[in-house]
């Protein structure tokens, strides 16, 4: 139960690298992810030695720091580090969105200015596009962008649980620029410095215990420069969707790890917890919800890996079947594991010194956001049967 047996589809290197980002995990593990959370803290340390040695910038470009490899890659290192009890939120949002949607679409300026510290991990972004009023649906956004005369742009609007905040250098946002054309909104990208005048932060108080904080965003006539702008203003949701497909993949990775973990606490557990003269774990009622889970996580792993190989292929429609599919089931699978974990220690499920009383609020995350488990069953009902819309 440490790290899996080399799945089918994985190369040499892939295994090389699982292995690795495992051994770093165990390392730090969930004692210290609790420490750092305890202390309101940030889980710099890990996040230094990931990008050391390579890990953070593994799908960012060789030519900017990177290490030329794609979200397959990454989803492995965030999915080991969970399945460690350390994940790193951070990674799905500054290297895999941000990183992701610099890389393909930014200017040659903005690359030299944020690829190499993102994959060095002394730069890191966050990423807005949830709107208080605007739940799922990204078409109802209302941040806008108007354009000065001079060129610069003029941001207003509202964001909403936007993690990582307080930490990030700057923050990608979504915001909405009107289309000379047709009159119509469309969804652009900006690159918005924390320090700049009228982006204001204001942290939410979160049952969840996380390093990682929520944040409410304003943002009141902030003026940025032309070259704020990420990518062709008209390019409108493809390049919003670049890098909302390797959040989902990365979200299933978070998710397949955290499961992970759970199964690997209970299946100890059970190996070694004795009340009538055998270990619990040789009752079937014990044992075949356990093996039911591991199926699961496995299942999602396939699905998210298919996932990955067609976005770093360049398949964005497949991969965002794939991608959604993948969220889901790794969701799913995730909520169980640790609901299931928990019952195989009984009371000890629920106290600190097995991590994973705390892990009954964390796995739900995967379910709700990005996006919501309903709205990604209402994506494969009209995408992929093509079954009409309700909304």
């Amino acid at each position: 139960m440490n790290a899996p047996a080399a799945p089918v589809l994985e190369t040499e290197e892939h295994q090389a690298l699982r292995a690795a980002v495992a051994a770093l995990g165990k390392r730090f593990g969930r004692d210290y992810m609790a420490r750092v959370t305890a202390a309101e803290g940030h889980p710099e340390e890990l996040w230094a030695e990931a990008a050391k040695l390579g890990y953070l910038g593994v799908n960012l470009p060789e030519e900017y720091g990177g290490g030329g490899g794609g979200i397959a890659e990454l989803s492995i290192v965030l999915e080991e580090l969970g399945a460690a009890g350390s994940p790193l939120l951070m990674m799905v949002v500054s290297p895999a969105i941000c990183g992701t949607v610099i890389s393909r679409f930014g200017t040659e300026e903005q690359k030299r200015a944020w690829l190499p510290g993102l994959a060095d991990g002394s730069r890191t972004m966050a990423f807005g596009i949830t709107e208080p009023d605007a739940g799922s649906n990204s078409h109802r956004i209302t941040t806008t962008a108007r354009k000065d005369d001079d060129g610069s742009w003029v941001l207003n609007g509202r964001k909403v649980f936007i993690s990582g905040v307080d930490i990030a250098d700057a923050t990608l946002i979504v915001g909405r620029t009107s289309d000379a054309r047709t009159g119509k909104l469309k969804p652009c990208l900006f690159i918005v410095p924390r320090d700049a005048p009228g982006f204001g932060r204001r942290r939410i108080d979160m049952e969840l215990q996380a390093p990682e904080k929520q944040f409410e965003l304003t943002l009141d006539d902030v003026r940025l420069p032309a070259d704020a702008l990420v990518g062709d203003e008209d390019a409108g949701l493809l390049q919003l969707f670049a890098g909302l497909n390797p959040e989902r993949v990365m979200t299933a990775a978070f998710a397949i790890g955290m499961g992970r973990y759970a199964l690997k606490r209970a299946v100890e557990y059970a190996k070694e917890r004795t009340v009538w003269q055998a270990p619990i774990g040789s009752h079937q009622a014990v044992a075949h919800p356990l093996a039911q889970i591991h199926i699961e996580l496995e299942l999602a792993r396939l699905m998210m890996q298919k996932a990955a190989r067609l976005y770093d292929a360049g398949d964005d429609i497949g991969a965002g079947e794939a991608a959604n599919m993948a969220k889901y089931a790794a969701a799913e699978a995730c909520v169980r594991a640790v609901d299931q974990a928990v019952h195989t220690l009984g009371g000890n499920g629920l106290t600190r010194e097995f991590g994973l009383a705390s892990l009954i609020v964390g796995s739900r995350v995967a379910r709700i956001a990005p996006v919501s488990r309903e709205m990604i069953l209402n994506y494969v009902s009209h995408q992929s049967l093509g079954l009409p819309k309700s909304y």
